[in-house]
C-alpha cells in the first residue's frame, strides 16, 4: 500500500511491519482496559510475530503523526480456513486514547476498505460490544449493518457480554 498523507489531520496511513508491534500492543492494551473493545484479555494477545502472522498480508495499517508515532492501527483477519470464506475477513481498529476523536479510526477503516476491494476481500465483518458505541457509529458510517445481536456470546472478566455482528458487503466484488 503506497503511503497516503491525508488532509485533515496531518497523518499518513502506511503498512506496518514487525517493527511497529510495541506501538500496536500499547493501543491494544488501551483498547482492552476499556472492558468494551474485544474479548481478548492482556494475558491473552500473542507476540508480535504470532499476532501479525494471523492477519491477511499487507492488510495491518497505521496512522502515524509527522513525528512518527502510531496513534491508530488497523488489520483484517480471515475468519475461516475454508475456501469458500475466502474473500471474508474480520476488521479491526483501535486509535490511541489520547488521538481519539481525531477521525483516524475512520481513516483506517476507509484505507482498509480499499485495501479489501482490490484484494477480492467481498464481505468485511465486525464483533462490537453494544456499549462501544463509538465503534458502532464508526462502522455504520462507512455502511457495515447490524445482521444480529448475538446475546451472551461469551464471557469477558466472568460477566456473560452480548455483540453487535456487523458486515459490509463490496459494492465493486459482490
Amino acid at each position: 500500500m503506497p503511503t497516503r498523507t491525508t488532509d485533515q489531520k496531518k497523518v499518513k496511513i502506511e503498512t506496518a511491519d514487525l517493527a511497529d508491534w510495541p506501538a500496536i500492543k500499547a493501543i491494544y492494551l488501551e483498547g482492552i482496559a476499556t472492558g468494551h473493545a474485544t474479548f481478548v484479555t492482556a494475558c491473552g494477545i500473542p507476540e508480535g510475530a504470532e499476532w501479525f502472522s494471523k492477519k491477511i498480508s499487507k492488510s495491518i495499517l497505521k496512522a502515524i503523526d509527522v513525528d512518527g508515532e502510531v496513534l491508530a492501527w488497523g488489520a483484517l483477519q480471515a475468519i475461516s480456513g475454508a475456501c469458500s470464506y475466502a474473500g471474508v475477513a474480520e476488521v479491526s481498529v483501535y486509535v490511541s486514547a489520547s488521538a481519539r476523536g481525531q477521525g483516524l479510526g475512520s481513516q483506517i477503516l476507509q484505507e482498509l476498505i480499499a485495501f479489501a476491494e482490490c484484494n477480492d476481500i467481498w464481505t468485511l465483518q465486525a464483533s462490537i460490544f453494544p456499549e462501544n458505541e463509538g465503534s458502532l457509529r464508526l462502522h455504520e458510517k462507512h455502511k457495515f449493518v447490524k445482521v444480529g445481536r448475538r446475546q451472551a456470546i461469551g464471557k469477558l472478566n466472568g460477566t456473560w457480554r452480548d455483540e453487535y455482528l456487523l458486515e459490509r458487503r463490496s459494492t465493486v466484488l459482490y
